[in-house]
């Protein structure tokens, strides 16, 4: 987490960013490294999932305050957190395994699920995870 907040994230080839949020109760800024689900590049949101669904501390922290920054390799920016749907998030997971096919297995199993490798099974996983769209702020000029 040091290289992301020093803003060297891009060393992991933008599949890695910090969100800096606020905490629910207490107030206080945090800051959690998550791996990236889902890009897109012509409006600049970032697709991210919680693994440990919907008990996640940051997770919980951005459903109650969406407002966050992002810190995307060298670039920072301020974003609004939306809950994707499960039909979305599943489509996304499919579309993360046909991407990274030797990384999705690996990261199902260290989040306690076997998939079977077809588009099936990473759909049913997106649908039993919990999605977070990071959409960019856009300033009035």
């Amino acid at each position: 987490m040091p290289l992301l907040r020093w803003r060297l994230g891009a060393i992991f080839g933008h599949r890695v960013v910090l969100i800096e949020h606020f905490g629910r109760r207490t107030g206080v800024r945090r800051q959690t490294a998550v791996e990236v689900i889902g890009r897109d590049r012509r409006s600049g949101t970032i697709t991210v999932a919680s693994g440990y669904g919907g008990r996640a501390d940051w997770y919980r922290n951005l459903r109650a305050n969406p407002r966050a920054t992002v810190v995307d390799g060298a670039r920072r920016r301020t974003v609004e957190a939306f809950v994707v749907s499960p039909d979305d998030a599943a489509g996304t997971m499919v579309g993360y395994a046909q991407q990274h096919p030797r990384i999705a297995p690996r990261v199902a199993r260290m989040l306690g699920y076997e998939v079977d490798g077809t588009d099936e099974d990473y759909a049913a996983l997106g649908r039993a995870l919990r999605f977070l769209e990071l959409a960019p702020v856009r300033r009035l000029t």
